[in-house]
């Protein structure tokens, strides 16, 4: 029969597990068979710089989290090793990371993962890993609401001109 105190620590896994899923903005479920130590420790270094939290668990761990967050459709996913990555803040930054790191290994292959509490497969999490950073999509909508009050200065710029050209 097991033993008690191992029981505990298991049960306080399954919940801490369960709170990251919970707490996450973005997890990613990859398969990293066959990568190497060197590999695994640079792709933890790469994710922990992005506030990226990295972990291999055993998949009947996951499922039982899944189970309390009510995110079972992740389940058929969770087969063989399995690594997990929990992004708190950025949801893009641990597929860009994650995608950029398997082009140029290929041993490493996402699964699915989950998206502000969606489950999703790996093609969702590779579109993810294309869209532009945070920091990137604020430049852009910047741009677009300054456009109109450019283009405004601009009208009254070429206005002001042509009527001092006219009083020439």
């Amino acid at each position: 029969m097991a033993n008690a105190k191992i029981i505990a620590q298991k049960e306080q896994a399954v919940q801490e597990v369960a709170a990251k899923l919970r707490e996450s903005s973005c997890t990613i479920v990859a398969d990293y068979r066959g990568l190497n130590v060197k590999q695994v420790t640079e792709l933890r270094r790469q994710l922990r710089e992005a506030g990226v939290e990295f972990a291999v668990l055993k998949n009947t761990l996951i499922r039982r989290a899944t189970a309390q967050t009510e995110l079972t459709e992740l389940d058929p996913v969770l087969t063989g090793p399995t690594a997990v990555a929990f992004s708190k803040s950025d949801v893009v930054a641990a597929a860009k990371i994650i995608s950029e790191f398997a082009k140029k290994n290929d041993k490493l292959s996402v699964k699915g993962g989950v998206v502000e509490g969606r489950v999703v497969d790996a093609a969702q999490i590779k579109a993810l890993a294309d869209l532009p950073s945070r920091e990137g999509l604020l430049s852009m909508l910047l741009s677009v609401l300054q456009a109109p009050i450019r283009n405004f200065a601009l009208a009254v710029k070429a206005v002001a001109e042509k009527q001092e050209g006219a009083q020439a």
